[in-house]
């Protein structure tokens, strides 16, 4: 049996589809998947909804390749399937997509052309074989000679059960002996880094298996691409650009290349699923888990439970010396915006000689007040595309930021359901809040789909300390941690989470909701902000009476 990338057991269903395909698309899809890969053996590898976009030269050409078979040689067969009634024009085979006809042979050739380029362009890749086939399970050409597409390389309703044996004759497995096993692993990152098969480390923490791709060159990709001695680079990203993608792929590639790396941020929940999700060989902390570990090494306990306590424990950390495995080849520190100088300082002390060390922030999500920490003499780079939230969100929050602050819209959804629910009193909050809940639901969102996030932290939010928000049990955070220092939330299937801890998440619905400000101060709008760009296709905001007026203003 092939391999299959992603894992089929870490897709979500056909209700996890990419917007516009529907669960019919994602039905064949995931039959055709189910064919190949029961059909081809395990010298196979199948990689499927791989996205690419050509925007190197300047403009953006579009296209989809929905299967690539490689071999344990690392040649590559691309695969383009379409479903339903083809037509046989002058030209060869057409197909009617968002309401024009478009040549398939033209289609076919820019795509094997890009990924022809893009591989002549990676190192280790230059030499690999690339080579196509037009898989259209519901139609029979009627005139292959005509069809543009050479008849070898058609696969239609006639040979739809062959399709296994069809692509085993185009790559026939040589055997181990003409295997080139670095290459096939080039071809593997390749696949996942620049053509961005990534997983998506902002979605809902306890969804880690959800894995998504992007239509992008990507920040993890250009970001890569610099030299320059030290390597201290600082990125300034919206919400969205892809900053934590940036530091998986970091990551990955220092244990790839043997070495170790750390990663840093601040918010606990982002810092146990990132943790969830990358190889080991590295570390993963918050800021101060990283303190309590380096002072447990050096025979230290502090008491987090005294008053003060986070305050000395910083103070105390930064005493200890640092030196043996709390060194490291690669740091990166995410949520930077959220780090005092002297964290800072902490920080970088672990970094090697010569160590990659990689900062990001976006000043947006500074909830806490905090300086920002000075980074004198570092190669700052600006990302201000959000490829994450609807385009209506960020039409939304073009109207919230101050000038000067840009943010560019990118995302594959062009408008989004963006709901305000006004409020009166606290059961009034309680009402609006399980409305905007209901609507998700009735909008097809299943609960593990929904996170109810509360505009105020965690003490002061009264919706938090609900057990039950109508039918639905509440899962949040208890404030406590297990004995594997794993945080405890209450058993529930519908989450709510506060702002400040859902910071570096996301989730395909968002009800926030206690939103009451006086006027749109800096505060109120970094928090709606941090709020609105969690979500990626719905968005509900529960707000008192006058704070909603304001925000339809804006929506016009």
């Amino acid at each position: 049996m092939a391999r299959v990338v992603p894992d089929r057991r870490r897709e979500p269903g056909p209700s996890g589809a990419a917007a516009g395909s529907g669960p019919e698309a994602a039905q064949r899809h995931a039959d055709t998947l189910a064919l190949l890969a029961a059909g081809l053996p395990d010298a196979y590898t199948v990689y499927h909804g791989v996205h690419w976009t050509n925007v190197e030269r300047g403009f953006s050409v579009f296209g989809e390749i929905d299967f690539v078979v490689v071999d344990r040689a690392g040649r590559m067969l691309l695969i383009e399937q379409k479903t339903g009634f083809l037509e046989e024009g002058p030209d060869g085979l057409l197909k009617r997509e968002r309401g024009r006809m478009r040549s398939l042979p033209v289609q076919m050739a820019r795509t094997v052309a890009t990924i022809r380029d893009k591989l002549r362009r990676r190192p280790g890749c230059e030499g690999v074989d690339v080579d196509y086939l037009l898989y259209c399970p519901d139609y029979t050409v009627r005139r292959v000679e005509a069809a543009g597409i050479s008849s070898d390389r058609i696969v239609d309703a006639r040979g739809r059960d062959r399709l296994p044996a069809i692509v085993r004759s185009i790559l026939p497995d040589a055997g181990a002996q003409l295997a080139a096993p670095l290459v096939a692993q080039q071809v593997d990152r390749f696949l996942r880094d620049v053509i961005e098969l990534e997983t998506d480390v902002s979605a809902l923490v306890g969804q880690a298996q959800a894995l998504v791709t992007r239509i992008s060159g990507g920040l993890a990709h250009w970001a890569r691409q610099l030299e320059f001695e030290p390597f201290r680079l600082h990125v300034r990203g919206t919400a969205g650009s892809g900053k934590t993608q940036l530091a998986l792929a970091e990551y990955r590639d220092a244990i790839a290349r043997g070495l170790r790396p750390l990663y840093v941020c601040y918010n606990r929940p982002l810092a146990d699923h990132f943790a969830s999700i990358v190889p080991e060989g590295g570390e993963v902390a918050t800021f101060h888990t990283l303190c309590q570990r380096l002072l447990r090494d050096a025979g230290r306990s502090p008491d987090l439970g005294a008053p003060g306590a986070f305050e000395r424990m910083e103070a105390e950390a930064a005493s200890v010396a640092v030196a043996g495995r709390w060194l490291f080849d690669a740091v990166i520190v995410d949520e930077g915006q959220d780090f005092s100088e002297a964290w800072r300082d902490q920080v970088l002390r672990h970094a090697q000689p010569g160590s990659r060390v990689i900062w990001l922030e976006d000043p947006m999500q500074a909830l806490y007040g905090r300086e920002p920490a000075p980074l004198p003499g570092w190669v700052t780079l600006h990302a201000q595309t959000n490829y994450r939230s609807p385009r209506e969100v960020v039409r939304l929050l073009r109207a919230l930021l101050p000038a000067g602050v840009a943010i560019e819209a990118a995302g594959p959804l062009a408008d989004a359901d963006i709901e305000v629910l006004a409020f009166d009193d606290h059961e009034g909050m309680i009402g609006a809040t399980k409305e905007a809940v209901r609507r998700c639901l009735a909008a097809g969102f299943r609960r593990s789909d929904i996170a109810v996030i509360s505009y105020r932290g965690r003490e002061q939010s009264r919706l938090m300390a609900l057990e039950h928000l109508g039918p639905h049990r509440v899962r949040t955070f208890t404030g406590r941690f297990d004995l594997l220092g794993q945080p405890a939330f209450t058993e529930g299937d519908l989450l709510v989470e506060s702002v400040y801890r859902f910071k570096g998440q996301a989730a395909p619905a968002v009800v926030l909701t206690e939103v009451d400000f006086d006027r749109l101060d800096d505060k109120a709008v970094r928090k709606l902000f941090v709020g609105a760009t969690r979500a990626t296709m719905k968005l509900a905001i529960v707000a008192s009476r006058r704070s909603a007026e304001v925000l339809q203003g804006l929506l016009g």
